[in-house]
């Protein structure tokens, strides 16, 4: 008895791909064919796209937040001092610091003076947020000691102030042009609260890559800062920065065991957990949509195929009194879907990576084309459109669209593969 050849064996693939490379003046379907390859190309480029771009975005805005904010906020519960006078100050910050600086995972335990103030350079006024820092400490925040652009030497911290990149437009100065930063908590007078006022030499102009703190956040030697908003001999919190931000939950026991009983704990995550919970939404929701991109494309492969069936009629006929079986027709015509969708799915691929990978030559374009202002950095926090390819990202897509593109491939094939060969061919 002959041997029955193995599954896709080459005059499987030989007949394919002759129906697939055939004109429709040969009973072919070459422009559906072309439309379900051009359509799978499209859905899979899409979604590889967004999701590098959702990636990008939430790895550039995590990164802002952790690049110039603080991972753990120590600050006290208010407490009345002997004068009846209640405060959040921390009197013993120097010990807390050197406390929570010995607790394992922690690189840096830094005391702040916080404070808003308004600012004044001639004419021009914005309101600022003042945080009082040594420069010891100021050099370990990455995006302000070592950001993409800056202006001035931070070395010489102590001698003046330094501020945000959006605080310098608002108020037109450069490096060794002096402002104001007044404050209406000033000096307690017979007449009333007089407003301190005092000028800084601008020694650093930092851009950390999110507007908010650009826009608003000034940098004062912590002594001075101290002295500025009558706090002598206190801090207002300790800044505490740790290796694994993303662990930060894990480090809240331990500090909070090493801050003592007045402290209480403000993480990144606190500040920013519920947009990054609204990102992580954002992201399904978008996967899904453009899944069913990707089903709506892999649904035009059905269309092609079943034509391609109907017009092959009679070579099935043939092909099974010539012997060939239901499983060999069925491959025949599932090799031609898949085909179809796996090509479509590498094309989609390559156009989705090239994207991600040039995004800020392209976005470029775009925004020269549509004459500028595409991307709002006041409304979006960052400065421009990141994309991040995640090799997750790429396998998610693939296999989504190999999915689909073969499933939808199986009916039409199971259909040529029952075709009776006595109807296909009564009426040839």
């Amino acid at each position: 008895m002959a041997q029955s050849p193995p599954p896709f064996s080459r005059f499987e693939w030989m007949i394919a791909w002759r129906y697939l490379r055939a004109k429709r003046a040969e009973g072919g379907v070459s422009v559906m064919t072309w439309i379900s390859l051009v359509g799978i190309t499209l859905a899979v480029f899409a979604l590889i796209a967004t999701l590098a771009v959702r990636a990008g975005f939430r790895a550039e805005f995590v990164d802002t937040i952790l690049g110039a904010n603080a991972h753990v906020t120590v600050y006290y519960n208010r407490q009345a001092d002997e004068n009846g006078r209640v405060s959040r100050e921390i009197p013993d910050y120097l010990p807390l610091a050197k406390r929570l600086n010995a607790v394992p995972g922690v690189v840096r335990a830094a005391p702040l003076i916080k404070g808003n103030v308004m600012a004044n350079a001639g004419d021009r006024n914005t309101g600022l947020q003042i945080f009082g820092i040594t420069l010891e400490d100021l050099l370990t925040i990455p995006r302000v000691a070592s950001p993409k652009t800056a202006l001035g030497d931070i070395r010489r911290f102590n001698d003046g102030i330094a501020i945000g990149s959006g605080v310098a437009r608002d108020l037109q100065v450069g490096v060794g042009d002096r402002i104001k930063i007044i404050s209406p908590n000033g000096v307690k007078t017979a007449f009333g609260t007089s407003p301190r006022v005092n000028a800084y030499e601008v020694v650093y102009i930092f851009s950390a890559g999110r507007y908010d703190i650009d826009q608003t956040r000034a940098y004062l030697p912590f002594d001075q800062a101290q002295s500025f908003f009558n706090r002598e001999g206190v801090a207002d919190e300790i800044e505490v920065m740790i290796k694994d931000p993303e662990n930060v939950d894990a480090m809240t026991l331990p500090l909070l065991n090493a801050a003592g009983p007045r402290a209480l704990l403000w993480t990144w995550r606190d500040a920013s957990g519920s947009f990054l919970r609204a990102l992580t939404v954002e992201d399904n929701v978008m996967f899904v949509i453009l899944s069913i991109l990707v089903l709506i494309a892999a649904m035009n492969i059905i269309s092609g195929l079943i034509m391609l069936v109907k017009n092959k009629g009679r070579d099935i006929g043939i092909l099974r009194t010539m012997g060939l079986t239901e499983g060999s027709v069925l491959r025949i015509f599932f090799i031609c879907g898949a085909v179809t969708g796996t090509i479509g799915t590498i094309a989609g691929v390559v156009l989705g990576s090239l994207f991600a990978i040039y995004i800020d030559p392209i976005f470029s374009a775009v925004n020269y084309i549509a004459g500028g202002g595409v991307w709002d950095p006041s409304i979006r926090g960052i400065y421009n459109l990141p994309a991040k390819l995640q090799l997750g990202d790429v396998l998610s897509a693939v296999s989504l669209s190999l999915f689909l593109s073969w499933v939808v491939t199986l009916f039409p094939a199971r259909r040529a593969a029952r075709m009776n060969p006595v109807e296909a061919l009564r009426y040839e």
